[in-house]
C-alpha cells in the first residue's frame, strides 16, 4: 500500500558478510572433520575469496596454525606480499592476541567474526587491541556476524568431545570386571 514503509533489505556488505561467514564455516566443518577445534577464516579482496584457512595446530604440532594464521600465510603467498592492504578477514571465533598480531601487521581493513571468546578473544571480550590509540594501523572489527551459527559449531564439538571421552571411560571402566 503507498505510503507505508517497507521493510528494510541488508545492505549489500551485510549481504556479503552472511556469504563470506558461510565460506568460513564450511572451513571450520574442515577443521571439525580432522580431530581440530572448528574455527574457519576466508581472506577476501575486492569482494573475492584469495585464501581460506581452519584449524590446524593438532595436526601441524604447531602452536601458531590458527585458522587466521594459515589464512593470512595463503593470502599473502596470492598476494606476494606480507602486506594485505584492502584485505578483509572473516573468522567464526573472535581472534586471540596471536592472530589478532599477525593480523596487524598484514595491515588487513577489516575484521569480521561471528562467536565471541570470553576467555581469549581481543577484538572486544577480554579487551580490544584493534582500538589501542598507540598502534600505528587500526583495523575495523564487525564482530558477531552469524554469532550463534559460529558459537553453536563450538559447542557441538565439544559436547561431542566431552560424549566420546564419557564412552571411553565407560569402556575403560567395564573392562576385567
Amino acid at each position: 500500500m503507498a505510503g507505508e514503509p517497507h521493510p528494510a533489505a541488508p545492505d549489500t556488505q551485510q549481504m556479503r558478510d552472511l556469504e563470506m561467514m558461510q565460506v568460513a564455516l564450511q572451513q571450520a566443518r574442515l577443521a571439525w572433520a580432522e580431530g581440530e577445534v572448528p574455527v574457519g577464516a576466508v581472506v577476501v579482496k575486492d569482494s573475492q575469496v584469495i585464501a581460506t584457512g581452519y584449524n590446524r595446530p593438532i595436526g601441524k604440532h604447531d602452536p601458531t596454525a590458527h585458522a587466521e594464521i594459515m589464512a593470512l600465510r595463503a593470502a599473502a603467498e596470492v598476494m606476494g606480499n606480507y602486506r594485505l592492504p584492502g584485505c578483509e578477514l572473516y573468522v567464526t571465533l573472535e581472534p586471540c592476541m596471536m592472530c589478532a598480531g599477525a593480523m596487524m601487521h598484514a595491515r588487513l581493513a577489516r575484521v569480521i567474526y561471528g562467536a565471541s571468546d570470553p576467555k581469549t578473544g581481543v577484538a572486544g571480550s577480554l579487551l580490544n587491541v584493534f582500538e589501542l590509540d598507540q598502534l600505528n594501523h587500526h583495523t575495523q572489527i564487525t564482530p558477531g556476524v552469524m554469532a550463534e551459527e559460529c558459537g553453536t559449531l563450538l559447542k557441538d564439538f565439544f559436547a561431542d568431545r566431552r560424549a566420546v571421552a564419557a564412552q571411553k571411560k565407560i569402556a575403560a571402566d567395564g573392562v576385567g570386571t
